[in-house]
């Protein structure tokens, strides 16, 4: 691909609603943009949660919108844009990072001369009716690789990953006096992903609590106010023997990546929170099956990760993941109880072995 820079773009719009752990990954790519064009205007439209968890964040205009609202809301959206002053009336590059049903409808509605999305395998939802031009088709990348690539139809290419996210120095102190700055290790279990069937069962959780607790750890559960995350935290601690620390429910979005930057290791299946750890620099023990940790891992370190994502492939669909396309979810009934017990206390020890 030719990545020579032409006209530096003045005004752009990036486009990805959700999830916590999706918008994460574009955060890098923001990085890119401004580490050449520091001048860059960047507009991103994004959900109310999302925009939450990234408020802050330097060198960008967050325009909320809110899925319930529906076209009303995009028509609103599209005031708002009218009230930017953009060069010429609209954005030079939009990028469509969203490839929903719902992001492609909303994308008509953003004022923009060049319309950016994703190659014809990853599209999906009439995806390329909204799109003018396409990053490069390469298999086997994982989502935040996917995302970097948006930048390369512009003329550059993303070779550092740079997360930095805006966290308050309070939040930070909130983090700090949940429990004592002492030698003790800590694991973090965030139980929950917001797709069900990717959880992993209570007792399980307990069982592998109890081996760090054993080893010396502190456990501690975080998580958020949802009636599942709640009944879920006291599955684990009720089957539990050891103590654990509850703080389930008891954080803020802007206190979440303090929280899980103070863990040694963070236990978790696919999820928002899994990919903020990440970012954070903490170690991930992943629990994968429903979903492909070489595409949805944590991305920067993955050895702590189990990966039965091959299993539940041959089990579920009769064929190894290879056969199957990149990215494709299994998330059926019962898929993560190809995770056992000791898959994830070996992954817990790989993690020790390295502590020396």
């Amino acid at each position: 691909m030719d990545l020579r820079v032409t006209t530096p773009p003045r005004a752009l719009c990036l486009l990805r609603l959700s999830a916590l752990g999706d918008v994460t990954h574009v955060v890098p790519l923001l990085r890119t943009l401004h580490r050449a064009w520091p001048q860059l205007r960047v507009a991103w439209v994004i959900g109310k949660g999302e925009q939450r968890l990234l408020d802050g964040l330097d060198g960008v205009e967050f325009l909320d919108y809110d899925k319930r609202s529906g076209v009303r809301g995009m028509l609103a959206l599209r005031r708002r844009f009218a009230g930017l002053q953009l060069p010429a009336g609209r954005f030079d590059v939009l990028l469509q990072l969203q490839v929903a049903a719902r992001a492609n409808l909303l994308s008509a509605f953003v004022p923009a001369r060049r319309r950016i999305g994703y190659d014809r395998a990853r599209a999906k939802d009439l995806h390329g009716l909204f799109v003018g031009e396409r990053i490069p088709a390469r298999p086997g990348m994982h989502v935040l690789d996917a995302i970097g690539s948006f930048c390369e139809p512009l003329g550059l290419r993303q070779t550092e990953v740079v997360w930095d996210l805006p966290v308050p120095a309070a939040a930070h102190a909130w983090a700090r006096a949940q429990w004592p700055g002492d030698d003790t290790p800590t694991l973090l279990i965030s139980p929950c992903s917001s797709h069900v069937r990717r959880n992993w069962r209570a007792e399980r959780y307990a069982a592998v609590a109890d081996h760090a607790a054993a080893r010396g750890w502190r456990v501690v559960l975080c998580g958020g106010r949802s009636a599942l995350e709640r009944s879920t935290a006291d599955a684990i601690v009720a089957a539990m023997h050891a103590p654990a620390l509850d703080l389930v429910g008891r954080d803020t979005l802007k206190q979440l990546p303090a929280l899980l930057a103070r863990a040694d290791l963070v236990m978790t299946p696919d999820s928002g929170p899994m990919h903020i750890a990440n970012a954070m620099g903490s170690k991930v023990l992943g629990l994968h099956a429903a979903s492909n940790p070489a595409r949805s891992g944590p991305y920067s370190d993955r050895r702590f990760c189990v990966d039965r994502y091959d299993d539940a492939a041959r089990k579920f669909l009769g064929k190894p993941a290879a056969a199957l396309k990149w990215g494709a979810k299994l998330e059926f009934d019962g898929v993560m109880d190809l995770v056992t017990v000791a898959d994830a206390i070996a992954a817990f020890e790989r993690y020790v072995a390295t502590r020396g």
